[in-house]
């Protein structure tokens, strides 16, 4: 196995991680309670502008819990982009619901209105809008389709937060909305989640969903199937010491972003630039090869030079256990099979990032 001097991805820990996870230890509040919990939620709430947030174990079960909070279950259909990671689509499965993918908008790469509004039917009861890599979904458009056929709208903004759709930050358009904080997200946890909406009754169905079913007025007495969901507060107090720090992280980004976009330019490498009207937030910056054939022998050469990289997300309807009944996708399978992404963490160096597109620059020349 290759060794990457220069990783896809990894975190920033210079701020106050190690001291706030010192007072956990010291205190001995390490698990589902302590003060971190809540100051993060209420942070995040703060930060993004939602009545309310509830921290959770990781991504995946964020999307679950929102699923369940909505009800969602046996028989009922959601509508789901293909081009995704696969926890966006898993979820649906565990409630017994079924997702209906749909294509890709080849401009932003995001889900496609047009599509959706084709794939709505009687057993349609929500519409999950991904924000992929950090660019916001076009959500006039998928709003109006929610409301005109009474449908629930989910946000999965796992790789999104701090993207913006006309000002207004991700999260705040949907019923519900969702955020991940893996070790290779914009901010981490290590592994954790968050819940937000600004309805009252969602956000209470979500803290007793993931609180084991736990009634509220009755000690150990539990009244539904529930789950344990809860984060950690060792994991709240990293993620209020990385949230302290987002707009640092994110304006490197948004740095790094630009010397990739200009360091491209006159080449035939396509870069996944940022739609008027939105705030990208570059959680991964992404190119596309000029053909399919040309990325995994481009991949091959960054990694001799010490130099990770991903392929986009594979489109999920091509893989083995959503594809038993044939589609086509056209877009979305035209960007998995073209796509890279690059090396995007804060810490990445201007040196490191000309190295990078240098190297890229000199294969596809």
């Amino acid at each position: 196995m290759a060794i990457h001097k220069i990783p896809v991805y990894q975190p920033s820990l210079t701020g106050n991680e190690k001291k706030y996870v010192n007072d956990c230890l010291d205190s001995t509040w390490i698990s589902s309670k302590g003060k971190y919990i809540e100051v993060f939620e209420s942070s995040f709430a703060k930060y993004i502008g939602v009545q309310h947030a509830t921290s959770v174990s990781n991504g995946t079960v964020a999307i679950h819990l929102a699923l369940i909070a909505l009800g969602i279950g046996d028989g009922d259909e959601v509508i789901v982009p293909t081009l995704t990671y696969i926890a966006s689509v898993n979820p649906i499965v565990y409630t017994g619901a079924i997702p209906v993918f749909v294509d890709s908008l080849p401009d932003t790469w995001q889900m496609d209105p047009d599509d959706v509004r084709k794939k709505v039917t009687s057993k349609t009861k929500a519409i999950m809008a991904v924000h992929l890599y950090g660019h916001p979904c076009d959500m006039d458009a998928l709003s109006a389709i929610a409301k005109e056929h009474n449908l629930f709208l989910i946000e999965d903004c796992a790789e999104a937060i701090g993207s913006k759709y006309k000002g207004k930050h991700v999260g705040t358009f949907g019923d519900i909305a969702t955020f991940s904080f893996f070790g290779n997200k914009s901010i981490t946890t290590g592994e954790g989640g968050m819940v937000v909406t600004n309805d009252e009754t969602l956000h209470q169905r979500s803290m007793h969903f993931k609180g084991q079913g736990l009634a509220k007025h009755r000690q150990y007495w539990h009244d539904v199937i529930g789950y344990n969901y809860r984060m950690t507060n060792i994991c709240a107090a990293i993620g209020l010491a990385q949230l302290e720090q987002v707009d640092t992280f994110l304006e490197r980004k948004k740095e790094i972003a630009a010397i990739y976009e200009t360091g491209f330019k006159n080449t035939e490498i396509e870069f996944h630039a940022s739609h008027p009207d939105v705030t990208h937030s570059y959680w991964m910056c992404s190119i596309l090869v000029s053909n399919a054939d040309k990325r995994e022998p481009l991949r091959d050469h960054l990694a001799s030079s010490g130099i990770e990289t991903r392929p986009l997300f594979y489109p999920v309807h091509t893989m083995p256990m959503y594809a038993g009944k044939f589609q086509r996708h056209i877009v979305a399978e035209d960007l998995g099979w073209r796509g890279i992404n690059l090396p995007s963490y804060p810490d990445l160096t201007d040196k490191e990032l000309n190295f990078i597109i240098s190297t890229i620059t000199d294969f596809v020349l």
